[in-house]
Protein backbone atom coordinates (compact mmCIF):
# COMPACT_ATOMS: atom_id res chain seq x y z
CA UNK A 1 0.00 0.00 0.00
CA UNK A 2 1.19 2.93 -0.89
CA UNK A 3 2.63 5.42 2.60
CA UNK A 4 2.81 8.96 2.85
CA UNK A 5 6.34 9.40 0.92
CA UNK A 6 4.59 7.52 -2.72
CA UNK A 7 1.54 9.40 -2.15
CA UNK A 8 3.33 12.77 -1.50
CA UNK A 9 5.69 11.56 -4.81
CA UNK A 10 2.15 10.72 -6.67
CA UNK A 11 1.12 14.55 -5.75
CA UNK A 12 4.68 16.16 -6.79
CA UNK A 13 4.55 14.08 -10.53
CA UNK A 14 0.81 14.84 -11.07
CA UNK A 15 1.12 18.21 -10.00
CA UNK A 16 3.86 18.65 -13.11
CA UNK A 17 1.24 17.45 -15.76
CA UNK A 18 -2.40 18.53 -14.73
CA UNK A 19 -2.30 21.65 -13.19
CA UNK A 20 -4.15 24.19 -14.54
CA UNK A 21 -5.72 21.55 -17.06
CA UNK A 22 -9.82 21.87 -17.59
CA UNK A 23 -11.89 18.42 -16.96
CA UNK A 24 -14.09 18.20 -19.91
CA UNK A 25 -15.52 14.85 -19.15
CA UNK A 26 -15.31 11.82 -17.15
CA UNK A 27 -15.48 7.98 -17.84
CA UNK A 28 -16.88 5.94 -15.05
CA UNK A 29 -15.88 2.35 -15.95
CA UNK A 30 -16.08 0.79 -12.10
CA UNK A 31 -18.30 2.98 -10.54
CA UNK A 32 -17.93 1.54 -6.77
CA UNK A 33 -14.21 3.64 -6.88
CA UNK A 34 -16.58 6.52 -6.33
CA UNK A 35 -18.18 6.99 -2.83
CA UNK A 36 -20.39 9.52 -3.95
CA UNK A 37 -23.54 9.28 -6.43
CA UNK A 38 -21.82 8.80 -9.54
CA UNK A 39 -24.07 11.39 -11.84
CA UNK A 40 -23.13 13.72 -9.02
CA UNK A 41 -19.67 13.46 -8.97
CA UNK A 42 -19.00 13.83 -12.69
CA UNK A 43 -21.38 16.91 -12.91
CA UNK A 44 -19.42 18.05 -9.69
CA UNK A 45 -16.27 18.14 -11.74
CA UNK A 46 -16.83 18.89 -15.05
CA UNK A 47 -15.90 21.81 -16.65
CA UNK A 48 -13.56 22.66 -13.40
CA UNK A 49 -9.79 23.26 -13.41
CA UNK A 50 -7.50 21.41 -11.46
CA UNK A 51 -5.68 24.23 -9.50
CA UNK A 52 -3.55 22.30 -7.02
CA UNK A 53 -3.20 18.59 -5.60
CA UNK A 54 -2.45 18.47 -1.55
CA UNK A 55 -2.19 15.95 0.79
CA UNK A 56 -2.98 14.56 3.91
CA UNK A 57 -1.92 11.25 5.75
CA UNK A 58 -2.06 8.86 2.65
CA UNK A 59 -4.91 10.65 1.00
CA UNK A 60 -4.96 12.59 -2.03
CA UNK A 61 -6.90 16.06 -2.46
CA UNK A 62 -7.72 17.31 -5.87
CA UNK A 63 -8.62 20.82 -5.95
CA UNK A 64 -10.71 22.10 -8.41
CA UNK A 65 -12.81 25.28 -8.77
CA UNK A 66 -15.10 25.22 -6.27
CA UNK A 67 -14.69 21.80 -4.69
CA UNK A 68 -12.74 19.24 -4.15
CA UNK A 69 -12.27 15.48 -4.13
CA UNK A 70 -10.43 12.90 -2.50
CA UNK A 71 -8.74 9.97 -3.00
CA UNK A 72 -7.21 6.96 -1.60
CA UNK A 73 -5.13 4.09 -2.98
CA UNK A 74 -5.61 2.08 -0.61
CA UNK A 75 -3.50 -1.45 -2.17
CA UNK A 76 -2.66 -0.85 -5.01
CA UNK A 77 -4.34 2.09 -7.15
CA UNK A 78 -2.24 5.04 -9.06
CA UNK A 79 -2.56 7.50 -11.48
CA UNK A 80 -1.27 7.45 -15.18
CA UNK A 81 -1.20 10.69 -17.57
CA UNK A 82 -1.50 9.39 -20.78
CA UNK A 83 -3.10 10.45 -24.93
CA UNK A 84 -6.27 10.09 -25.48
CA UNK A 85 -5.35 7.49 -27.89
CA UNK A 86 -3.74 5.11 -25.56
CA UNK A 87 -5.85 1.93 -25.33
CA UNK A 88 -7.36 1.47 -22.47
CA UNK A 89 -6.25 -1.19 -19.83
CA UNK A 90 -8.64 -3.21 -17.76
CA UNK A 91 -7.51 -1.90 -14.37
CA UNK A 92 -8.46 1.96 -15.49
CA UNK A 93 -11.55 2.49 -13.70
CA UNK A 94 -12.00 6.34 -13.65
CA UNK A 95 -10.94 8.58 -16.75
CA UNK A 96 -10.57 12.11 -16.33
CA UNK A 97 -10.53 13.60 -19.91
CA UNK A 98 -8.73 17.10 -20.48
CA UNK A 99 -8.63 20.39 -22.43
CA UNK A 100 -5.54 19.63 -23.71
CA UNK A 101 -5.79 15.66 -25.47
CA UNK A 102 -4.57 14.16 -22.63
CA UNK A 103 -6.66 11.94 -20.34
CA UNK A 104 -5.74 11.36 -16.07
CA UNK A 105 -7.05 7.39 -15.74
CA UNK A 106 -7.03 5.73 -12.28
CA UNK A 107 -6.04 2.23 -12.25
CA UNK A 108 -6.33 -0.10 -9.67
CA UNK A 109 -5.61 -3.79 -10.02
CA UNK A 110 -7.93 -4.35 -6.74
CA UNK A 111 -10.50 -2.20 -6.82
CA UNK A 112 -10.08 -1.08 -3.60
CA UNK A 113 -9.33 2.00 -3.78
CA UNK A 114 -11.83 5.24 -3.13
CA UNK A 115 -12.66 8.78 -4.96
CA UNK A 116 -14.90 10.93 -2.24
CA UNK A 117 -16.00 14.88 -3.04
CA UNK A 118 -15.43 17.17 -0.31
CA UNK A 119 -15.69 20.90 0.12
CA UNK A 120 -12.91 22.85 -1.36
CA UNK A 121 -12.54 25.39 1.48
CA UNK A 122 -13.14 22.87 4.61
CA UNK A 123 -12.01 19.46 2.88
CA UNK A 124 -9.91 18.80 6.38
CA UNK A 125 -12.70 19.09 8.77
CA UNK A 126 -14.69 16.23 6.62
CA UNK A 127 -14.78 12.56 6.76
CA UNK A 128 -12.64 10.81 5.14
CA UNK A 129 -9.80 13.12 6.60
CA UNK A 130 -11.39 14.61 9.71
CA UNK A 131 -10.61 11.65 11.57
CA UNK A 132 -6.63 11.53 10.92
CA UNK A 133 -4.18 12.29 13.08
CA UNK A 134 -1.76 14.80 12.37
CA UNK A 135 0.97 13.43 10.99
CA UNK A 136 5.04 12.73 12.31
CA UNK A 137 5.63 16.48 10.38
CA UNK A 138 2.77 18.17 12.61
CA UNK A 139 2.57 15.41 15.89
CA UNK A 140 3.86 17.04 18.66
CA UNK A 141 5.31 14.79 22.15
CA UNK A 142 3.10 15.90 24.28
CA UNK A 143 0.04 15.15 22.29
CA UNK A 144 1.08 11.95 20.72
CA UNK A 145 2.16 10.98 24.42
CA UNK A 146 -1.28 11.43 25.82
CA UNK A 147 -3.15 9.67 22.75
CA UNK A 148 0.03 5.93 23.51
CA UNK A 149 0.83 5.74 27.12
CA UNK A 150 -2.10 4.02 28.32
CA UNK A 151 -2.10 1.76 25.46
CA UNK A 152 -0.87 -2.16 25.80
CA UNK A 153 -1.06 -2.44 21.96
CA UNK A 154 2.64 -3.26 20.32
CA UNK A 155 4.13 0.50 19.32
CA UNK A 156 4.36 -1.11 15.66
CA UNK A 157 0.42 -1.11 15.90
CA UNK A 158 -0.03 2.07 17.06
CA UNK A 159 2.19 3.25 14.83
CA UNK A 160 -0.14 1.97 11.76
CA UNK A 161 -3.55 3.52 13.41
CA UNK A 162 -3.99 6.84 11.60
CA UNK A 163 -6.48 8.48 14.35
CA UNK A 164 -3.65 8.64 15.81
CA UNK A 165 -0.68 9.12 13.65
CA UNK A 166 -1.10 9.37 9.89
CA UNK A 167 0.73 8.25 7.01
CA UNK A 168 2.78 5.65 8.74
CA UNK A 169 2.36 2.06 6.98
CA UNK A 170 3.94 -1.26 7.52
CA UNK A 171 6.90 -0.80 5.41
CA UNK A 172 8.04 3.05 7.41
CA UNK A 173 6.46 1.62 10.80
CA UNK A 174 9.30 -1.62 10.71
CA UNK A 175 12.38 1.27 9.35
CA UNK A 176 11.22 3.20 12.36
CA UNK A 177 11.52 0.78 14.74
CA UNK A 178 14.35 -0.55 13.86
CA UNK A 179 15.89 3.31 13.54
CA UNK A 180 15.48 3.44 16.85
CA UNK A 181 16.59 0.29 18.04
CA UNK A 182 12.89 -0.62 19.27
CA UNK A 183 11.24 -4.12 19.55
CA UNK A 184 8.35 -3.60 17.56
CA UNK A 185 5.79 -5.71 20.01
CA UNK A 186 7.01 -3.20 23.38
CA UNK A 187 3.73 -2.07 24.69
CA UNK A 188 3.18 1.57 23.71
CA UNK A 189 2.70 2.18 27.10
CA UNK A 190 6.36 1.63 27.62
CA UNK A 191 7.67 4.13 25.90
CA UNK A 192 8.47 7.40 27.88
CA UNK A 193 8.40 11.02 26.65
CA UNK A 194 11.69 10.88 25.60
CA UNK A 195 11.47 8.23 23.62
CA UNK A 196 7.60 9.10 21.91
CA UNK A 197 10.03 12.53 20.77
CA UNK A 198 12.57 10.44 19.71
CA UNK A 199 9.84 8.33 17.50
CA UNK A 200 8.78 11.26 15.92
CA UNK A 201 12.16 12.96 15.31
CA UNK A 202 12.96 9.68 13.47
CA UNK A 203 9.47 9.19 11.62
CA UNK A 204 10.37 12.47 9.88
CA UNK A 205 13.50 11.67 9.07
CA UNK A 206 12.78 8.26 7.33
CA UNK A 207 9.90 9.71 5.77
CA UNK A 208 11.99 12.71 4.15
CA UNK A 209 14.86 10.92 3.29
CA UNK A 210 12.30 8.33 1.28
CA UNK A 211 10.35 11.51 -0.20
CA UNK A 212 13.35 12.85 -1.31
CA UNK A 213 14.00 8.81 -3.09
CA UNK A 214 10.67 9.37 -4.54
CA UNK A 215 9.22 6.63 -1.86
CA UNK A 216 9.38 2.66 -2.01
CA UNK A 217 8.86 0.79 -5.12
CA UNK A 218 7.75 -2.89 -3.75
CA UNK A 219 5.14 -4.58 -5.51
CA UNK A 220 3.21 -2.05 -7.94
CA UNK A 221 3.72 1.04 -6.42
CA UNK A 222 4.66 3.72 -9.66
CA UNK A 223 4.25 7.81 -9.96
CA UNK A 224 3.24 7.28 -13.70
CA UNK A 225 5.77 5.28 -14.37
CA UNK A 226 8.07 6.69 -12.02
CA UNK A 227 9.85 4.33 -9.36
CA UNK A 228 10.74 5.24 -6.03
CA UNK A 229 14.52 4.48 -5.03
CA UNK A 230 14.14 4.27 -1.32
CA UNK A 231 14.03 0.97 -1.42
CA UNK A 232 18.09 -0.04 -1.53
CA UNK A 233 17.98 2.14 1.38
CA UNK A 234 15.69 -0.48 3.68
CA UNK A 235 17.22 -1.75 6.50
CA UNK A 236 14.80 -4.03 8.10
CA UNK A 237 11.43 -4.54 5.53
CA UNK A 238 11.82 -7.67 4.02
CA UNK A 239 15.73 -7.83 4.11
CA UNK A 240 17.81 -10.90 5.56
CA UNK A 241 20.60 -9.23 7.35
CA UNK A 242 20.44 -7.25 10.17
CA UNK A 243 23.23 -4.66 8.42
CA UNK A 244 24.05 -3.86 11.97
CA UNK A 245 24.79 -7.21 13.52
CA UNK A 246 24.79 -9.46 10.63
CA UNK A 247 22.46 -11.54 12.66
CA UNK A 248 19.42 -12.75 10.93
CA UNK A 249 16.03 -10.52 10.40
CA UNK A 250 12.99 -11.90 12.22
CA UNK A 251 9.64 -11.89 10.63
CA UNK A 252 6.11 -12.32 12.69
CA UNK A 253 3.05 -10.75 12.16
CA UNK A 254 1.76 -7.61 14.38
CA UNK A 255 -2.13 -6.51 13.52
CA UNK A 256 -1.96 -9.18 10.36
CA UNK A 257 1.06 -7.56 9.02
CA UNK A 258 4.53 -8.64 8.14
CA UNK A 259 6.71 -7.06 10.57
CA UNK A 260 10.43 -7.39 10.18
CA UNK A 261 13.03 -7.00 12.96
CA UNK A 262 16.35 -7.81 14.47
CA UNK A 263 15.95 -9.28 18.03
CA UNK A 264 19.38 -8.78 18.86
CA UNK A 265 19.52 -4.81 18.16
CA UNK A 266 15.70 -3.96 18.62
CA UNK A 267 15.27 -4.06 22.49
CA UNK A 268 11.98 -3.34 24.35
CA UNK A 269 11.69 -0.24 26.34
CA UNK A 270 11.11 -0.95 29.88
Amino acid sequence: MPELPEVETVRNTLKNFVLNKKIESIDVIYPKIIEDDVETFVNSCINQTINDIDRVGKYLVFKLDNIAFVSHLRMEGKYHYVDRNEPVNKHDHIIFNLDNGKQLRYNDTRKFGRIKLVSLQNYRNELPLSKLGPEPFDATCNELYEKIHKSKLPIKHVLLEQNIIAGIGNIYANEICFAMGLDPNTPASNLTKKSVQELIDVSCKILNEAIKQGGTTIHSFSANGIDGLFQVKLKAHMQKICPICNGPISKIKIKGRGTYYCPHCQKRRR
